[in-house]
Parts: structure tokens; C-alpha cells; sequence
């Protein structure tokens, strides 16, 4: 049934679905306007607290997701160049590494990382701009809810006041993003100036989700700017300790990994690594 859905009529359905299971909008009043109800879609998946879903739904919901990353453009591994054949670098480990430019959630390669606080649930800010936001959207809902799952089974371990701690990786799938998984880690958060502490917190940030890639053979993945945003870490002092905890990694493991790909968004951050890498 669902295959003969246009992806126009999979939105129509998938926000009535989804104002039905909200419970407090189902009376929502919404626009014809295609745009209004992908705003109005993505909200109401932001907000929805981890718990089950009718399977004709969620099946719709990933046709939906997948057909809309077509739509933005899936890049693969093939198409990022390393640093080596991008800009001739001859840096220590210039052709496992590579800078790339745009929204994550387009890339299909082994794990992108996300950016994710203590709760790992993902963002519950509607339409927010985060990665965190951005990668549970695209990903889908089955996201929030095996990372819910994962967090229940620590609480049983741990105590119900169980958050995840800082540069600890959690490892799920990737649902409908290209990427077959996602590594979600908590960096560390600069509240005042920044301290030896904290640089060490976030190189153990990658070395660890390098560690976890190492053990699940994944041999691609995708950084984000970790803790460069509402985390307040520096974004120059970031680059440089991604790249030489990275590069220390990879020369301490010799053909462990395919690439390792520095994804940034703003020039800004792009603009550093390309300072380190060139």
C-alpha cells in the first residue's frame, strides 16, 4: 500500500499520524503550505517522548525519511576527497583524513558522530538547529527510542539518576540516515575559562569513538565540531585537538580505518582545520 504513496501524500499522513499520537495537537490546524507541514512534521517527531508507534506508521514514516534523503542529496565516501587529494596536503595521515562542508545527515559512510547531552535522547526543542536535533529528525523516531532503551538498561545497572558521562560513546543504528550508525557522545562543557581538564575531556572524546569503531569494524566516520556550539569549547583549540588526538590514533592503529572525515558547517570551523590539515 504504502509503495503507491506519493511522497507528498506520505507527509499528509505521517502529520495527521503524528497529531493523533501527540495527544495535545491533534486539533491542529494546518496549512496546505507543503513547507508549513514538514515544520509542522518534524515539531511534532522533536517533542514525541520515546515510546511505541503502529508499525504501518513508522514503515510510512521511513519511506517518508528515506525518499527525503534523496531529496537533500546522500553523499558517499567516494565522493569527499582526503586531504592529500584536495589540497596536496603531505601531513601525517593526509590520506585517511578529509574536510567536508554541509549537513551530516547526508553522508553515507560507516558513523557519523553526534553531538549529544546526558539524557541521550536527543534535542525535544522543536525545528532546533542542533546536530542533535537534525540527526534524530532524519534518523527517524526509532532513534530516540533505542537510545531510551540503551539508557533504561544503565539505569537498571546504575540508578535511576543515571546521565550518560562525557566522552563516553553510545553506539546505535542509523535508522533512515544514510550512515549505517551513530556514535552519540557527550562533550565536555566550558563554563568559565578553559582548563587542562577539559582539553583532555575532549580528546577522549575522539579517541574513545575511534576506540568504538575499532571494536564494531567500522572503518569510516564522520566528526562533528564536538562541544564548539552551545558547549562553549573554543572552536581553534577544538580543531587542533581533533585533529592531533585523530592523527595520533591513526598512526598508532595503521590501517584500522578507511577515512576519517572532519565535518564542519560554519567557514569558521572550516577555515581552522584547513589550517591543520593543509
Amino acid at each position: 500500500m504504502t509503495k503507491l504513496m506519493t511522497q507528498e501524500e506520505r507527509l499528509n499522513y505521517l502529520v495527521d499520524r503524528f497529531k493523533e499520537d501527540s495527544g495535545e495537537y491533534r486539533d491542529l490546524k494546518v496549512s496546505d503550505n507543503i513547507f508549513e507541514k514538514k515544520r509542522i512534521l518534524r515539531s511534532l517527531m522533536n517533542i514525541r517522548m520515546p515510546r511505541a508507534m503502529d508499525d504501518e506508521i513508522l514503515a510510512i514514516q521511513d519511506e517518508y525519511l528515506k525518499e527525503a534523503a534523496i531529496e537533500k542529496g546522500i553523499v558517499e565516501l567516494k565522493d569527499i576527497k582526503t586531504v592529500a587529494e584536495e589540497y596536496g596536503s603531505n601531513k601525517n595521515q593526509a590520506d585517511k583524513l578529509s574536510i567536508w562542508q554541509g549537513d551530516i545527515t547526508r553522508l553515507d559512510v560507516d558513523a557519523i558522530v553526534n553531538a549529544a547531552n546526558s539524557q541521550m535522547l536527543g534535542c525535544f526543542v522543536p525545528m532546533h538547529t542542533c546536530i542533535d536535533n537534525c540527526i534524530h529528525t532524519y534518523a527517524g523516531i526509532e532513534l530516540r527510542a533505542e537510545c531510551n532503551r540503551q539508557m533504561n538498561n544503565f539505569r537498571t545497572k546504575y540508578g535511576m539518576d543515571y546521565e550518560q558521562p562525557t566522552a563516553v560513546p553510545m553506539l546505535t543504528d542509523g535508522y533512515n540516515l544514510p550512515a549505517k550508525k551513530v556514535i552519540h557522545i557527550v562533550g565536555p562543557i566550558v563554563m568559565g575559562g578553559l582548563t587542562k581538564g577539559l582539553a583532555k575531556d575532549l580528546s577522549d572524546c575522539y579517541k574513545n569513538t575511534l576506540n568504538i569503531c575499532l571494536e564494531n569494524d567500522i572503518k569510516s566516520v564522520a566528526f562533528c565540531c564536538i562541544s564548539t556550539g552551545v558547549f562553549h569549547f573554543p572552536n581553534e583549540r577544538a580543531a587542533k585537538i581533533a585533529v592531533d588526538t585523530v592523527t595520533k590514533w591513526l598512526s598508532e592503529h595503521e590501517g584500522s580505518m578507511e577515512r576519517v572525515i572532519f565535518n564542519v558547517f560554519k567557514d569558521e570551523d572550516k577555515f581552522y582545520y584547513e589550517g591543520l590539515l593543509k
